[in-house]
């Protein structure tokens, strides 16, 4: 067995098919189905050590688009809402995580090998994981700088793009790997208009004159879970949130400020876009306000959402 990465380092088991696997046991067959079509779905979740103790965040709504997920692909997940919880509750307490990544997956299974899956079994797996900023700590204090992909995102019409699918996200792989080899921290990725979608694993939020702006769900976005925390989140702070946006490549280099927001990402400043500054390329002050309420809210220092944690 070669030695782990970095990221896996001090991982001890997962949990997979109804049971926990030690880390270097969880393996599938090279003719997995998921493998070659890439035939899943998944989620990033983020368990946070808040006052109160370790907590998942908002897991009763990414489980909910975790199910909702497979749905247009005929994958059954054949465990409930309630196994899933304890399964992932139960591992983050055998491998003692207060804060960390977790990620559901599932997928057809190994059976047969034509496009449609016919008896593929589905696998359902579960890791957990220590993971900081996303895009580096740097970033969310100082912004990233990012480039407008050359590739387009996928239509709704093409797969559904508001679903969390394996396959799609080969797209987001090639604007990541586009814009950092050209010295670029993430891309923004344009629908098939040419206005502005998102990032490859973040949604994408604009700033002018005080108000706020985010592609709406028809610009074939993901229905990102902090995405509604952010609109949320800045509609109980007094700003008015225009969730139904469509905005165009232009706008992003007029802008007052932008910000991206993600499981992973979290809410992280952008500083340039093509080498346009925005603002005064810093963090400013609306993104600075959100972001700090965004980290009380998640280290549970906030009243009034207590509906969205699940206590490890």
């Amino acid at each position: 067995m070669s030695e782990r990465p970095e990221m896996f380092q001090g991982v001890d088991e997962l949990w997979m098919d109804g049971e926990f696997v030690d880390f270097d046991d969880a393996q599938i067959h090279v003719l997995t189905h998921g493998l070659h079509y890439g035939s899943g779905v998944f989620e990033g979740v983020r368990c946070y050590d808040t006052v109160d103790g370790p907590a998942i965040f908002r897991w009763e709504e990414h489980l909910e688009r975790f199910y909702q997920s497979g749905k247009p692909y005929d994958l059954d997940i054949p465990f409930d809402r309630e196994e899933l919880t304890e399964a992932t509750v139960e591992l983050l307490r055998r491998e003692e995580l207060d804060s960390c990544y977790i990620r559901p997956i599932a997928f057809y299974g190994y059976d047969s090998l034509g496009v449609s899956p016919g008896d593929c079994p589905t696998t359902v797996a579960i890791g957990a994981w220590p993971w900081g900023a996303y895009l580096g700590e740097d970033a969310l204090e100082n912004g990233v700088d990012v480039m407008v992909s050359s590739w387009r995102k996928h239509a709704s019409s093409q797969i559904p793009t508001n679903m969390k699918t394996t396959g799609l996200y080969v797209n987001s792989m090639l604007a990541t790997e586009e814009a950092k080899g050209n010295g670029y921290t993430e891309a923004i990725v344009l629908n098939k208009e040419g206005n502005v979608a998102e990032g490859p694993g973040e949604n994408l939020f604009l700033v002018r004159d005080g108000e706020i702006y985010t592609p709406g769900l028809a610009e074939s976005i993901l229905d990102g879970i902090t995405r509604r925390t952010a609109i949320e989140l800045a509609r109980d702070m007094g700003y008015t949130v225009h969730d139904q946006a469509t905005i165009s490549r232009g706008e992003l280099y007029t802008a007052d400020e932008l910000f991206f927001t993600g499981t992973a990402a979290e809410v992280t400043p952008i500083r340039s876009v093509d080498d346009n500054v925005i603002g005064e390329g810093t963090k400013g002050p609306v993104t600075d306000e959100l972001q700090d309420q965004f980290f009380d809210l998640v280290e549970g220092r906030l009243d009034g959402y207590d509906d969205w944690f699940t206590y490890v």
